[in-house]
């Protein structure tokens, strides 16, 4: 089954503005902000198999972050088990693509949407502030960007 963000649907594009928006554009590996050590991230936040050294073209990175939404907005599409509207379903996949599919999903924020209960399964994005135990300011203002998203049409 093909998911929400083939190449050319409105999702895809609202998915790629999205995390290209919260996701500083880096084209040399770096160590993890927070850790300072592993995982080294490149191009838009990805850590998929990433070794210090590495380096992407601004065309790769970028066709790059449109094939990596792809696996997580699959992910979103199987563990919410209610529709979203496309808004809902790229705030879903960006807060996915940043903390992984398996906090994702196993988090409040998709265990209170499935019950139906949007409002408050949106406002559960806000935890998600932290990297070891810190809170940044970037994440806080990315939970609220991917929260707006999330309660649009509410």
């Amino acid at each position: 089954m093909a998911n929400r963000l083939q190449k050319g649907s409105v999702a895809a594009a609202m998915a790629v503005a999205l995390v290209g928006s919260l996701e500083r554009l880096r084209q040399n590996a770096y160590p993890d902000p927070a850790t300072q050590r592993k995982p080294w991230t490149i191009r838009y936040g990805s850590t998929n198999g990433v070794k210090p050294g590495d380096h992407k073209t601004v065309e790769q990175c970028k066709a790059l972050l449109a094939l990596e939404l792809q696996t997580y907005a699959s992910g979103v599409e199987s563990c919410v088990h209610v529709p979203l509207p496309d808004a809902r379903f790229v705030a879903l996949t960006s807060f996915a693509y940043n903390v992984g599919l398996k906090a994702a999903c196993g988090s409040s924020a998709v265990k209170l949407i499935n019950q139906g209960r949007t409002a408050e399964g949106c406002k559960a994005l806000l935890k998600w502030n932290r990297a070891v135990g810190i809170v940044f300011p970037g994440l806080t203002r990315r939970r609220q960007k991917e929260r707006a998203f999330c309660l649009e049409g509410i």
